[in-house]
């Protein structure tokens, strides 16, 4: 059995290379499943990382109830490591963050009251506390990505969102896929997104993974990868069946 379906929500967290902070998502997201609006439990997803992390997220999986792990043969990426995690997820609903706690985990509760009319429930990073250059390099990287896409979307980078697991595994998969999360959606029938603006601050521990090419360069590249896949898409319903035999 998956121990996931026991739960309303699971908690995906992607880890790459972030030993330093896997106590520190121990200890907030550990005190928060207790006081969730709903049952949830935390499903780490290392993604290949070649520092101690792994051994410190089996530390913390063995010590933490409700807590689970993931751990992939070699680096995937972010879009790699959250399909592992929607994969995986037993439950309702699936929300990530990143384990860098730059975002609060208790702002879950501000996202949890919109998640039964929208597929997708995700944050807005209010008072960014990132270097300038890095704030710049995402704006102008949002501002292509909403010309592109019309998505509407304002801040596609917050790692803290809750999605229909239903909905994100018709999610059409591809790296860079993380960045197109809300136009994704949208292109399910009834697919539609609410933004909540939440906390974010500095980061504690760790060096962050993302530089000029794959905040600027890739996410444009990106871009012109989902305008393609879009105009070939596939969204369709059955009308008709005779495969369920309800007698069985």
């Amino acid at each position: 059995m998956n121990c996931t379906e026991n739960y309303t929500l699971t908690i995906i967290v992607p880890v790459y290379n972030e030993e330093e902070n896997i106590r520190y998502v121990k200890e907030r997201v550990g005190a928060y499943l207790p006081v969730c609006p709903v049952s949830a439990c935390v499903l780490f997803v290392d993604d290949g990382s070649s520092d101690r992390s792994l051994e410190r997220i089996r530390e913390v999986c063995e010590e933490t109830p409700h807590f689970y792990y993931v751990a992939l043969r070699k680096n995937s990426g972010l879009s790699g490591a959250l399909k592992a995690g929607i994969d995986c997820a037993g439950s309702r609903y699936i929300g990530y963050i990143d384990a860098d706690m730059q975002t609060d985990v208790r702002d879950f509760d501000l996202l949890l009251p919109y998640i039964h009319d929208y597929p997708l429930v995700m944050g807005i990073r209010a008072c960014r506390k990132d270097p300038p250059f890095k704030r710049v390099q995402s704006r102008v990287a949002n501002s292509f990505r909403r010309l592109i896409t019309h998505d509407r979307a304002t801040d596609i980078g917050c790692p803290l969102k809750i999605m229909w697991t239903d909905y994100a595994r018709r999610i059409p998969f591809f790296s860079g896929m993380h960045r197109f999360l809300p136009a994704l959606i949208g292109l399910q029938e009834g697919g539609c997104f609410r933004e909540v603006a939440v906390r974010h601050y500095p980061r504690k521990a760790g060096i962050s993974k993302y530089h000029f090419w794959n905040r600027s360069v890739s996410p444009l590249i990106d871009c012109f990868v989902f305008r393609w896949m879009k105009c070939r898409f596939i969204n369709y319903k059955v009308s008709e069946t005779n495969v369920v035999d309800d007698g069985i």
